[in-house]
C-alpha cells in the first residue's frame, strides 16, 4: 500500500488560512445543499496535508454523512489512468502511437476513419464523437461494455476529416484505445489497469468499475436528468459494475494524491516507477503541436498532452486564474478536478458529487483559493 506522508500545511509551504477558506466554503455549500458531498486533499514535494471530506453521503436528503474511506466517481478523470495503462505497452513496443488504428482494429474502417491514428485517439483530435447516438438506449437496456465497443468501431462516423485537423473531445475515442489494449493484452480493460496501474502504485482504494469493494464505501453523485428515477444511471448496480474507460473509475483522495505525485515526479513515487521518464514528458506537454494542419488558435490555446489535458488560461473552460497552460490534469462529469503543477512542484484533488456543468465556476473558485495557497 502506498500512502503519500500526511504533514502540516506550513511544513510545505502551504498558507493554512487560504487553505481553511477553501473547506470553510465546501462546509457552506455542503451544509446548504448545493453540493451534496466532497473531498479535497493538496500535495507538495512528495507529501500531503491530511485529505478533508465534506458533507453527505450522497445526494438525497435523509442521507448518512460523507464515510472517511469514501470512494468517489471519478467520471472522465477515468479517460488519462486508462491512457497511462496503454502507455505502459509503448514501452513494451507492443503498442505503436504512430501507427492506424486500422492496424490494431481492421473494422475501424467503416465510415472512412482510415486517416485516424493511435495518437489523434490520446489527444482527442479524431474526429470520434463524445458519446453514440444511440447512448442512452444502450444504458436503457443495461448494455454489456462490449456492444458500446462495437458501436464505436462499426456506427461511428467522425465529426471531421482527416484525422489532426481538428479538436473535439471525445469519450469513444477512449474506449478505441480500451478495445486495442484489451485485443492486445487478451485482458478486460480493468484487469490491465489493475495490473499496470493499480497494483505497480499500491493503490488499495481504486478500482475500474465497483469491483470487489462494498456499495456502502460509494460516494453517491447527483444525476443528470435523463438518469433520475432509471435503473442506469451513475449510481445504479448497473452503471457501477459496468466501469466504462472513459468515466468509471471509482477512487480515494489519498490514491488520487499517489496518481498525481507519480505524474508530477515524471512517472516515479516513492521508488515506485511506473513509466519512463520520457513518456511522461510527452505525455504532459502539448501535443496538439505536432499536428501540422491543426488551426494555430486551437494548438496554442486549448492544449493537450497524451491523455492529460493541459490548462486552458484565456477559456471558460480554464481550471483556476492562478493557473498557467503548462498545468496538467482534468475534471469529470461528476464535479471532480485534479490538477499537477510542476512550477510549484505540487497538486490539487477536488472530488465533490455536484454535477459540473451546472456550476463549473464551484471548482474554479476553489482551485483559486488552493493556488493561492502555495508559497
Amino acid at each position: 500500500m502506498t500512502t503519500l506522508p500526511i504533514v502540516k500545511p506550513q511544513e510545505i509551504n502551504l498558507d493554512s488560512q487560504r487553505l481553511q477558506q477553501a473547506g470553510s466554503l465546501l462546509k457552506e455549500w455542503t451544509a446548504e445543499g448545493s453540493v451534496p458531498g466532497a473531498a479535497i486533499v493538496v500535495g507538495r514535494h512528495g507529501k500531503m496535508i491530511e485529505p478533508q471530506f465534506f458533507g453527505k453521503q450522497g445526494p438525497e436528503k435523509n442521507a448518512e454523512d460523507i464515510r472517511s474511506d469514501g470512494m468517489f466517481l471519478l467520471a472522465s478523470i477515468t479517460k488519462p489512468i486508462v491512457y497511462m495503462s496503454a502507455l505502459r505497452l509503448v514501452e513494451r513496443g507492443e503498442l505503436v502511437l504512430s501507427l492506424p488504428v486500422t492496424h490494431y482494429l481492421p473494422d475501424f474502417a467503416a465510415h472512412h476513419k482510415e486517416s485516424i491514428l493511435v495518437h489523434h485517439l490520446f489527444t482527442h483530435t479524431s474526429g470520434m464523437p463524445d458519446m453514440l447516438e444511440n447512448n442512452v438506449e444502450l444504458r436503457q437496456s443495461r448494455a454489456p461494455l462490449k456492444q458500446f465497443i462495437q458501436g464505436a468501431i462499426h456506427d461511428t462516423v467522425p465529426l471531421f476529416q482527416p484525422a489532426g485537423t481538428g479538436l473535439s473531445y471525445q469519450s469513444m475515442g477512449t474506449l478505441i484505445v480500451a478495445e486495442i489494449v484489451q485485443r492486445l493484452t487478451r485482458k478486460t480493460i480493468a484487469q490491465h489497469v489493475r495490473d499496470e496501474i493499480i497494483k505497480p502504485l499500491g493503490l488499495q482504494n481504486t478500482w475500474l468499475g465497483r469491483g470487489d469493494f462494498p456499495r456502502e464505501r460509494l460516494v453517491r453523485v447527483e444525476t443528470p436528468e435523463y438518469q433520475i428515477g432509471s435503473n442506469f444511471g451513475w449510481n445504479s448496480d448497473y452503471w457501477q459494475y459496468l466501469g466504462v474507460p472513459w468515466g468509471g473509475m471509482f477512487s480515494s483522495p489519498a490514491d488520487m494524491a499517489v496518481i498525481c505525485q507519480c505524474m508530477l515526479d515524471y512517472g516515479e513515487v516513492q521508488d515506485r516507477r511506473l513509466l519512463s521518464r520520457s513518456m511522461l514528458e510527452m505525455a504532459t506537454t502539448n501535443r496538439l503541436n505536432d499536428y501540422p494542419d491543426l488551426p494555430e488558435p486551437i494548438r496554442r490555446s486549448q492544449p493537450w498532452g497524451l491523455g492529460w489535458r493541459l490548462n486552458h488560461p484565456g477559456q471558460s473552460g480554464s481550471w483556476g486564474n492562478l493557473l498557467d497552460r503548462s498545468v496538467f490534469g482534468h475534471t469529470g462529469a461528476t464535479g471532480t478536478m485534479v490538477w499537477m503543477d510542476r512550477r510549484r512542484d505540487g497538486f490539487a484533488v477536488l472530488l465533490t458529487t455536484a454535477i459540473r456543468s451546472q456550476a463549473p465556476w464551484r471548482l474554479v473558485k476553489l482551485s483559486n483559493m488552493i493556488a493561492s495557497a502555495f508559497q
